[in-house]
């Protein structure tokens, strides 16, 4: 009930409260979890207080052991971005130990893209255009580029790697 709570008193004019509410959610025994955090975060940052909502991730990576998972590291970004720190979050990003899978890309692109930096976004999710699809498709056509949307959207699916209907080792 806490999230419908927060967006009630959103509604009402009153983020304090609501970013109260997700908070103590979030400080919740196991609260912490990505889409908690996540709302948090665009919440302090909707209403003005962007470096609160970094003080939290800091404070929670503290709690975690110093690491930072990447679902936390997502907000962490997006925060930076729009404070201005585009370099910084880029850096961040891909000095991290998940900074080269395609959830990073994903993640990099829109900072880019964000910041006006298409082209750059473009060539981040060009590395692994089987998996950018859509997103590297309108990112092109933002660059007028509608051909290679085109060519990118008309491609059949990467299959998945198939199954062995049998296993020769015991579970254990």
């Amino acid at each position: 009930m806490a999230v419908p709570l927060a967006r009630l008193l959103v509604r009402n004019g009153q983020a304090g409260e609501a970013i109260e509410v997700m908070r103590g959610l979030a400080d919740l025994p196991g609260g912490a979890e990505n889409w908690i955090v996540g709302t948090l975060c665009t919440l302090y940052a909707d209403h003005g207080r962007a470096h609160d909502a970094l003080a939290y991730l800091d404070a929670l990576r503290a709690r975690r052991g110093g690491e930072e998972e990447w679902e936390f590291l997502g907000p962490r970004l997006a925060l930076m971005a729009g404070l201005g720190l585009v370099d910084e979050a880029l850096e961040l990003a891909r000095a991290h130990p998940e900074g080269s899978t395609w959830y990073a890309a994903w993640s990099v692109s829109e900072i880019l893209a964000e910041a006006g930096r298409t082209a750059e976004a473009v060539a981040v999710l060009e590395r692994d255009a089987a998996t950018a699809g859509a997103r590297l498709a309108g990112y092109l056509i933002d660059l007028g580029r509608v051909q290679d949307a085109v060519q990118i959207l008309q491609r059949p699916p990467v299959p998945a790697a198939p199954t062995p209907s049998y296993c020769e080792e015991p579970p254990f």
